[in-house]
């Protein structure tokens, strides 16, 4: 890992990338134990004033998204269910991008004593159960994988993740993935944030997540992200990812201990 001190004068004053899209996780990411405190709702309130687009991308079941966050009008498009449903928050329009589960799994789950919830096309529980989960799969013959989420277990079908929901979330918004910011914190971020021209972990993310984007922030969740947000918007952040080398990573700010894991949750 190194230090944003670290590169040339040269590096930086190569071609320059206009980040027109910020692309958020939320939970463990914006929100912390279900809350997005104030002063990361600030810092998002003031990437929109600066004309630039918002987008929330969740793993957490639609409806209860809403029930939970009372400022999802605060982003431009909603990727929820892990990317099987797109949601624009001012129209309030529903794209279903993915199957709804089958019958027999819903009634294998059951069967094997595993407590779920089951959104538009997500079926989740929660660790130890993704062996029940991985077997009712086989035994079906479902084309469907399981994602997880710092001990949360998600089902959907092979080809859905949080990447397959941000593509048209930023097609209808007319942004390029390559001018589009994203930051997460869990396994199932990887595939969204590789889409972006600039992935972000917060300092609470896995390890694994940290090793495979190109900048790390110093504060943890909300904090981190209003201060990925000020970097931005100060013009510090738009050239240099495309000049570090694979599975480099750069440390916004010093280094932090290992994070503790967010409470695990069926989401």
């Amino acid at each position: 890992m190194i230090d944003m001190t670290t590169l040339t004068h040269a590096a930086r004053g190569a071609s320059r990338r206009q980040y027109l899209a910020l692309a958020t996780d939320y939970d463990g990411t914006i929100a912390h134990d279900d809350v997005v405190d104030n002063e990361t709702l600030a810092a998002l309130t003031r990437w929109r004033a600066a004309g630039k687009k918002l987008l929330l991308v969740t793993g957490r079941e639609f409806n209860e998204l809403v029930a939970t966050f009372p400022h999802c009008n605060m982003f431009d498009r909603i990727v929820a269910e892990n990317g099987a449903l797109l949601n624009d928050p001012a129209t309030h329009a529903i794209r279903i991008l993915s199957p709804s589960p089958p019958d027999a799994f819903l009634t294998a789950l059951r069967a094997k004593g595993v407590p779920f919830s089951v959104g538009r096309s997500i079926v989740a529980t929660v660790e130890p159960y993704e062996h029940a989960v991985l077997a009712a799969i086989r035994d079906l013959g479902l084309e469907w994988h399981v994602i997880f989420n710092k001990g949360s277990v998600m089902a959907l079908p092979a080809n859905v993740t949080k990447a397959t929901g941000l593509l048209p979330a930023l097609q209808e918004l007319g942004i390029d993935a390559a001018q589009t910011v994203g930051v997460g914190d869990a396994e199932n971020d990887h595939a969204f944030l590789r889409l972006c021209g600039l992935s972000v972990a917060v300092d609470n993310a896995l390890p694994s997540l940290k090793q495979n984007v190109d900048f790390v922030t110093q504060g943890k969740r909300g904090q981190g992200v209003a201060e990925l947000i000020e970097r931005l918007l100060a013009d510090e952040l738009q050239t240099d990812a495309a000049r570090l080398v694979p599975n480099t990573a750069l440390h916004i700010g010093a280094p932090t201990t290992t994070p503790a894991a967010d409470t695990p949750r069926p989401r």
